[in-house]
Parts: C-alpha cells; structure tokens; sequence
C-alpha cells in the first residue's frame, strides 16, 4: 500500500523552508531589513551555508552582526544589478527564517519553478538540517541518473 501524498511527514524545517517567503527586492529594501534584524540582533539564530556542516548551536548577536555586515558586503559586490532580489524573509519586520541565495549560483531563484536552486545561506530560529539530503530527488530520478552512467 503506497502513502497517499497527505500522509507524508514533513520535517518541520523543510516545511518552514517552503513556506511563505517574500523577496527584498530593492537595495533599500535590504538596508532597512538589514537595520530591522540589527535593532533585534540576539543569539537565537542559525546561521546556515548549505553544503557545509549544519550547525548544531545558534550563533552568539556579535557573530550574528558581523555576520550580516560580511554579507551585505559581498551581495552588493558580487550581484551586479539594480535591484538585489536574492534575500528572501517570511516576515520582513520580524524574521524567524532568511533564504540568502548566492549570486553565483541564481538559477531561478526568483520565479516559479519546480526545482529551484538551494539558497546559499539560510538564517533561521529553528534548527536546521541538511536542506541537499533533506530535498534531494526521488529515489527513481536517482535511479534513472545512475542507470544512464553505468
């Protein structure tokens, strides 16, 4: 008997990754959340490079600002464009989870597709997990990936 697609269980931080998210689309819009999150700067937050190791403690508020500073550098050097539109927040006043893609690596990022690019880096007030593990494809994709290299 297969599992109908509501029972499936979603790991409440894959669920928290897809939910609803709205974009920073302007260079202002980023500096005034940047300045938001600044003003409510604590240690609960996750600070998360996929692909690397997932953190298991939240980062202490210094790291959390330097954090911030080091990356609002590199997105405004390295996203060459008028708008910026690659940060991402489920609340723009009161964040509790950040998608920050890398400029290098857009894909669609911005639009709609079934399979977008993982963000470069994800903030979060909920532990995460290993978003490649966590979303890779379907064990018959796999299977047909393999099938065709060896």
């Amino acid at each position: 008997m297969s599992a109908k697609p509501s029972d499936v269980i979603v790991e409440p931080y894959v669920a928290a990754f897809r939910g609803r998210f709205s974009s920073l689309l302007r260079w202002d819009d980023l500096t005034v959340f940047w300045n938001t999150l600044r003003s409510q700067a604590d240690d609960s937050w996750y600070i998360y490079h996929v692909g690397d190791e997932v953190p298991v403690s939240t980062t202490g508020k210094d790291q959390l600002l330097k954090f911030i500073t080091e990356m609002d550098a590199l997105l405004r050097a390295e996203h060459d464009e008028d708008y910026c539109a690659i940060v991402y927040a489920d609340d723009h006043q009161h964040p509790a989870f950040i998608k920050i893609f890398d400029p290098h690596n857009l894909g669609v990022s911005c639009g709609y597709s079934e399979n977008p690019p993982l963000p470069g880096w994800v903030m979060s007030k909920m532990p995460p997990i290993n978003l490649e593990n966590a979303l890779r494809p379907s064990n018959n994709r796999r299977r047909w990936w393999q099938k065709i290299f060896d």
